[in-house]
């Protein structure tokens, strides 16, 4: 019992133990402005993250957020610049990902296509699509107070973490407390045992793909309005850290197993790591190689959770 226990509950020991070697051996690393900045830095990672969590334990993979999150600012921008309004901006990275989303589950669940190689491929077009859009430039927000709309500080934490809060908890409802939830564990568990169960398979793939897409697309236009400004790129870096965060977190690539808490977990572990290597002026190459370590031991275990279980 206490074995189980202590492999349930593998990222928070983790997380508690460099939270704790950090405290007592970098200095500074305590201090309430870096915590508020690992906070602050993390906000739009936690609201990708706890959609694709969804996605992942349906037994999907989107590598698509990426590319979303990349296009949903130029578009909002776009939108920002001819209406002046801030909430029309928002709205329509949202409108951005939920498209991708339901072009993605479309070509899954009817294709019958690796959602790993469709997701993939819609990356290279949304790219595309971000060079199209921008004409290559780099556009700006065109009313820089509206920046206030996620760096107003409530109670000391910026208005973008409380954001992420709400959609991480209404993701947790979403997973943990309805029918859809369930239907989603049962679908990553055993596709073909939640059709004959009656699980509407397509439509709970579409639907899950959905969700991934409009978090990353609501994260990429609150990201650009805290920079002001988006740019094309064929950058992948921000689906690899909320897919490496996911997995440090323990819920399964295979599907099936996870939890919203797991995934917050995994990215607050990996962020802190990442900010005590910089605290302590650790060269990047190294940062990634433990990094790298780190994603493999994670992996490793579940591979090992899921022989066991089966």
């Amino acid at each position: 019992m206490l074995r189980q226990s202590f492999t349930k509950l593998a990222v928070l020991w983790a997380l508690a133990i460099v939270f704790l070697g950090l405290s007592f051996t970098t200095e500074n690393f305590l201090s309430v402005g870096n915590l508020r900045n690992i906070l602050d830095q993390q906000a739009f990672i936690l609201i990708i993250a706890g959609f694709a969590t969804i996605v992942i334990i349906s037994g999907g993979f989107d590598v698509s957020l990426g590319a979303v999150f990349i296009l949903s600012p130029i578009v909002a921008l776009k939108v920002e610049n001819a209406t002046g309004s801030i909430f029309a901006m928002i709205l329509a990275g949202a409108v951005v990902g939920i498209a991708t989303g339901i072009l993605n589950g479309l070509i899954i669940a009817y294709g019958n296509i690796n959602s790993f190689i469709a997701t993939l491929a819609t990356s290279f077009i949304l790219f595309g699509l971000a060079y199209i859009l921008s004409d290559g430039s780099i556009l700006t927000l065109s009313d820089i107070e509206s920046r206030s709309f996620v760096t107003t500080k409530i109670f000391g934490i910026t208005s973008a973490t409380w954001m992420a809060f709400v959609f991480l908890f209404i993701s947790w409802v979403l997973l943990e407390r309805t029918r859809f939830g369930r239907s989603i564990f049962a679908l990553g568990g055993n596709i073909e045992a939640a059709r004959l169960s009656g699980v509407r398979v397509s439509r709970l793939q579409i639907t899950a793909f959905t969700l991934g897409g409009f978090g990353a697309g609501i994260a990429g236009a609150l990201n650009s309005i805290r920079t002001t400004s988006a740019q094309a790129s064929d950058d992948f870096s921000v689906i690899f850290a909320v897919i490496a965060a996911i997995v440090v977190g323990g819920t399964s690539i295979a599907g099936g197993s996870g939890a919203i808490w797991r995934s917050i977990a995994g990215v607050f572990f990996i962020a802190i790591l990442v900010n005590g290597f910089n605290l302590n002026g650790i060269d990047p190459v190294f940062q990634r190689i433990i990094q790298g370590l780190v994603i493999l031991l994670a992996v490793g275990a579940d591979s090992i959770r899921s022989k066991r279980s089966t």
